[in-house]
């Protein structure tokens, strides 16, 4: 073939760290629409945010030529950077250092979307910590829980 061809969506979740809920509902579109344009920058769309105070989701049609972990690191510490500037009274904004990225189907896009776009939903009865063990299990990825949370 004389060009590449890709398809790569991602879903990521990451949280604030120690999942402080910095992250106020007023707060959160504005976020996600800068988020956006760190992705837009780097070649991505992000197709879908969501979250709540202590976490976010975010579904990204990636570029061909990133790293996953490039990509989520300048995503997180941009809007950080971003945070502290716009938002001065939120001085202990910062992220969790890890995160979780599960690949998506093509097929599967719209089903995704709906989820993040639904999350007060879904955190009404599901913390964080089992919703992300729940995803872990379902894309088979092993973990150990003692250095998961730290």
């Amino acid at each position: 073939m004389s060009q590449s061809f890709t398809s790569l969506y991602i879903h990521f979740v990451f949280s604030t760290k120690e999942r402080h809920r910095t992250i106020d509902p007023s707060i959160q579109p504005v976020m996600y629409e800068y988020i956006g344009g760190i992705i837009r920058e780097k070649g991505g769309v992000l197709l879908a945010a969501g979250g709540m105070a202590d976490h976010v989701h975010l579904l990204v049609s990636l570029p061909k030529n990133v790293s996953i972990v490039d990509f989520i690191r300048d995503v997180k510490a941009n809007s950080s950077r971003w945070m502290h500037w716009k938002y001065q009274f939120q001085e202990k904004f910062a992220w969790q250092a890890g995160y979780a990225a599960f690949s998506v189907s093509y097929s599967n896009l719209e089903d995704v979307k709906k989820y993040i776009k639904t999350q007060k939903n879904h955190h009404r009865a599901l913390k964080f910590k089992e919703e992300v063990l729940l995803f872990l299990k379902k894309h088979n990825l092993p973990y150990d829980e003692r250095y998961m949370w730290g």
